[in-house]
């Protein structure tokens, strides 16, 4: 299994001891290289051979396997993995990008486009078997790949078959051959023992002799010359021409050297059992890695220096980007530098602990140092500056200051700033105006001196607030250009300008947060180092700008600035940054010096060159030079591809995907080896926004049919956006998912939805017709209904009574019926026209023939009608002519069987908030009685009708009428009507 191991920059840096002469610095210093160990990722500590594959990346051969670095996460493969062997010691790059693996026990292996191939899934390396140690490896200019040996065997191999060369003669034996081709296609074998030529079928002797140290000293150069090293040192050799380019001393040629990287034929790395020699062309000698046994040395492609050892690998960046650091070792009074400045000479001065001073004249290469005769006052001298001149140095530690004159003589005096009463005090920082005036920082407020040259004191006592004193616990001073006095306490920043204090922390809340540095741009813009909030810039009386963490300052937390032309220099708790102010360069990062600036950092000084750091490590600087962004661009590489768990080779940049292959996966990286912040952005669509992402995986599951073209880019701190690279793919659809089928199936949708509309459009028809109908029936019924309800033998009794008051000259009686009977007779022909009259209408229809009724039986008939005071009367709408049936059905069949007659009582209510309850009670016969006794005299047809009419009413209504007609006990009926609200 692949195991893959997250790497950090490491603060393990190896301290290098041998003093470097020459370049632009003047003076003994170190150089730091970046150390890998298996505490980083390696699966060892013994690395034999380093690898920069055409991709970029950085292939690792140790005694536990294989490993492939990319800058953050070494890739590391084993036996487990397909390897023929734990330990190789020697990698080697065709040009079909095949990476080979040589090992130990002489077996081979190779990876390509994502897989380790051996003899168990690539039969032909079974033919690649030599009984030996394969110790060199050639591709010449027909494709052919050549082998030496440990053993008296050279082979070349074509892809499908081997040839083996050996020789008989013991004295010049193919032992450790090294195979080389000349610009005319001519085949060398050179070893240890002989030099041969290839004519195409046989290796023959010729006059021409070299004699390298062993077959690690051998090298072949792309332009099909040759370097090898030999006892006198670095030859060169063209075909039959040789020439020795540089002179070694023999005994670093007695220290078993190793693989060598010739830049040209003046410049030489060159490994040893004792550490790493780079010979220049003008003799400068640099040793590197004291007494660690270093087994190969290459170049890569950004110019980084790269070291196989017995303790992992090491990293020295190019020139350009190389930290060194000045230490005891070379002349510092103690490594614990805790501030730094620069006088008019040149000249820098640090302040360390202990009471000590360093002078560095870099002219003079020499280190002056000034011990302060109270160590326990000045035990950190946390502060240096200058005067306008630069000709006056004043220093300063929590509980002092001093000043001296820059310039250097036998009875140099220091003076120092004393309080007139001897009273204590703790100083945060100071600052020395163009005119000479003097500001402190204390820890009871800002204190002003006018004329420290003439008398370094101040007097408590005698200060005045908000003239000379500004009280409230002070943490940084700084005058501008203009003389005024900015100064940041407690309660935030203020200015103190022509006798006018400022306080601008009451117009701005950023303003009142702590303030950890003050510093002054060209333009007069004032920027400020906040404690979490990042860099402000100040112009005006208006925040102009804020920088932070999402700007790319390396953190929010800034401790230190330095204004250099148009640049920023800040530090702060988790590295330096570098901002230009011009706006072609936004927020740069070293993050290559994290491992010695990252937290660690006292003071700065930069100057036109040269960047000066004060740490606890000692002097560290590197040279001040712009980044190119376009050449510092990280290179994107797609390590792997994974659809639906299964992996997908990487040879090709485009792939046609099943439709249920819907879940891709990509895995990446981005090839940078100095930058940690690496960011990356995204896309699946060409016209679709970027999308940015700190992750090296991306999921894109439940993806929808469709062309996709997923591009990659990433960037840094300090580059643009890198070239994106890119994979196509073709989601294919489900046949359901296809052009035609979706017609077919819109086609088939359409044509069901066309009769679907015909059907119900035709239901609606057949609705609305059988509504109508029901309508004409229901009008036919109230027609009958009508007629019932003027039944004749009603109608002639009534016709009767008023004959029998007229003849007996009762005219007054006989004028109430006939105006009872036409009124009953205009509400009838009122109500016939209308489905649903009010409650009040049909009470007093019904009192119009009750009151008739009683007028014909006379004591035989009574009647009540109740009626609930909380029904609305009026509001209350019933279907018409549905009672009177009822009613007459009762008198006639219910009371008259009675010889003495009966009653009917006539109850409504509200059987709940939905429907109306009507109750028709009579104390008659009974209707079950009634049904026995089937009296035909009267046939009422009046309830049969009405029945009728409330089914037809229920059919089209949502809710029904309800009607019960029970008995009650031995005799009387009751008949409930539950008729809906409406």
């Amino acid at each position: 299994m692949i195991n893959k191991t997250s790497t950090f920059y490491s603060k393990r840096l190896i301290l290098l001891l041998l003093l470097i002469v020459s370049g632009i610095y003047g003076y003994g210093q170190t150089t730091f290289i970046k150390h890998y160990s298996s505490k980083d990722g390696l699966p060892s500590n013994s690395c034999y051979f380093i690898l920069q594959d055409k991709k970029g990346y950085i292939w690792v051969a140790s005694d536990a396997g294989v490993s492939r670095f990319d800058g953050k996460v070494f890739e590391n493969f084993s036996i487990d993995d397909g390897l023929a062997d734990n330990q190789i010691i020697r990698l080697n790059e065709d040009r079909s990008g095949r990476i080979w693996f040589f090992s130990l026990n002489g077996q081979l292996s190779y990876f390509q486009n994502g897989v380790i191939y051996n003899e168990s899934n690539d039969k032909l390396l079974q033919l690649l078997k030599f009984n030996g140690v394969v110790t060199s490896f050639f591709e010449d200019s027909k494709g052919h790949i050549w082998f030496g040996t440990n053993k008296n065997l050279l082979a070349r191999w074509d892809g499908k078959t081997l040839k083996k060369y050996t020789s008989a003669d013991p004295a010049n034996q193919f032992i450790n051959t090294f195979i080389y081709e000349d610009k005319s296609g001519k085949i060398w074998a050179a070893s240890a023992h002989c030099l041969r030529t290839f004519d195409g079928e046989n290796f023959n002797k010729t006059k021409f002799q070299i004699s390298p140290l062993s077959y690690k000293t051998v090298k072949n150069l792309p332009d099909r010359t040759m370097y090898f090293l030999d006892k006198k040192g670095l030859n060169f050799k063209n075909g039959q021409q040789q020439q020795l380019t540089m002179k070694i001393d023999s005994t670093l040629l007695a220290d078993n050297p190793g693989y060598f990287y010739a830049e040209n034929q003046k410049d030489l790395w060159l490994t040893t059992n004792s550490g790493v020699y780079h010979l220049e062309a003008d003799g400068t000698k640099t040793h590197y890695l004291h007494n660690l046994t270093t087994n190969q040395v290459i170049k890569d492609m950004r110019e980084n220096m790269w070291f196989a050892t017995s303790n992992g690998i090491y990293m020295l960046p190019k020139k350009s980007k190389r930290v060194y650091i000045r230490d005891n070792h070379y002349g510092l009074s103690n490594n614990t530098v805790k501030s730094i400045n620069k006088d008019y000479a040149g000249n820098l001065w640090l302040g360390l602990d202990n009471g000590k001073i360093n002078v560095l004249n870099k002219s003079a290469n020499q280190i002056r140092t000034i011990q302060l005769p109270d160590k326990k006052k000045f035990s950190s001298i946390k502060q240096i500056s200058t005067d306008s001149a630069g000709k006056t140095v004043f220093f300063s530690s929590d509980y002092g200051l001093g000043m001296l004159s820059a310039q250097h003589t036998k009875d140099q005096q220091i003076k120092y700033l004393q309080e007139t009463h001897s009273s204590g005090f703790v100083l945060k920082s100071f600052s020395v105006s163009s005119k000479n005036h003097l500001s402190l920082a204390l820890s009871s407020g800002v204190v002003m001196v006018n004329d420290p040259f003439h008398k370094l004191s101040f007097t408590s006592s005698n200060y005045k607030e908000g003239e000379n004193f500004f009280s409230n616990r002070a943490y940084r001073v700084y005058y501008d250009k203009d003389n005024n006095l900015w100064f940041s306490n407690v309660n935030g920043l203020a200015e103190l300008s022509a006798g006018k204090l400022t306080r601008h922390y009451q117009r701005h809340p950023l303003l009142t947060k702590r303030i950890n540095d003050i510093a002054q741009l060209p333009d007069g813009t004032i920027v400020l180092a906040t404690d979490g909030y990042g860099l402000l810039f100040f112009k005006n009386n208006l925040l102009i700008r804020q920088i932070t963490r999402e700007d790319g300052l390396a953190n929010n937390i800034c401790k230190k600035l330095f204004i250099q032309k148009d640049h920023v220099w800040v530090v702060t708790t988790n590295g330096v940054n570098r901002i230009f102010l011009n706006g072609k360069n936004p927020v740069e990062s070293f993050e290559y010096t994290n491992s010695l600036l990252d937290n660690d950092v006292n003071g700065l000084y930069v100057d036109r060159d040269t960047a000066y750091f004060a740490t606890n490590h000692g002097l560290v600087f590197f040279a001040n030079t712009p980044f190119d962004r376009n050449k510092e661009m990280p290179k994107v590489l797609i390590s792997g591809i994974i659809n639906n768990r299964k992996p997908l080779s990487l040879n090709t940049d485009s792939f046609n995907l099943a439709p249920a292959a819907n879940n891709i996966t990509f895995y990446y990286s981005a090839l940078d080896f100095q930058n940690n912040y690496i960011l990356y952005r995204y896309r699946l669509k060409s016209a679709s926004p970027w999308t940015e992402t700190k992750n090296r995986r991306l999921e894109f599951s439940s993806l929808e049919p469709g062309s996709y073209k997923f591009e990659l880019s990433a960037k840094t701190n300090n580059s643009q956006w890198s070239k994106p690279v890119a994979v196509s793919f073709v989601l294919k659809a489900h046949f359901w998912q296809s052009w035609w089928f979706i017609f077919v199936i819109l086609l088939l949708a359409s044509f069901s939805f066309y009769k679907i509309a015909v059907i119900v459009t035709q239901q609606q028809k057949d609705k609305e017709q059988q509504r109508l109908l029901l309508k004409n029936k229901i009008l036919m019924l109230e027609q009958q209904a009508l007629q019932a309800m003027m039944n004749p033998h009603f109608v002639f009794n009534v016709m009767n009574s008023i004959q029998h008051y007229i003849n007996t000259k009762d005219t007054s009686s006989a004028n109430k019926i006939l105006t009872g009977f036409a009124r009953l007779i205009r509400k009838n022909l009122d109500i016939c026209t209308k489905s649903f009259i009010s409650l009040e209408e049909e009470i007093e229809y019904l009192s119009l023939y009750l009151t008739l009724e009683k007028k014909r039986f006379g004591e035989k008939f009574n009647y009540t009608i109740q009626i609930a005071p909380d029904i609305d009367q009026d509001e209350t709408m019933i279907p018409s002519m549905i009672l009177q049936p009822y009613i007459e059905n009762a008198i006639w069949h219910g009371l008259m069987p009675k010889e003495e007659g009966g009653k009917i009582s006539i109850v409504i209510q509200h059987q709940d908030t939905a429907c109306l309850l009507i109750q028709i009670i009579d104390d008659g016969v009974g209707i079950d009685n009634s049904l026995r006794v089937k009296r035909e005299k009267h046939e009422s047809k009046g309830m049969s009708l009405t029945q009728e009419r409330i089914n037809l009413i229920n059919q089209i209504e949502a809710n029904p009428i309800q009607i019960s007609i029970k008995q009650n006990g031995k005799s009387g009926t009751t008949i409930s009507i539950l008729v809906p609200n409406r």
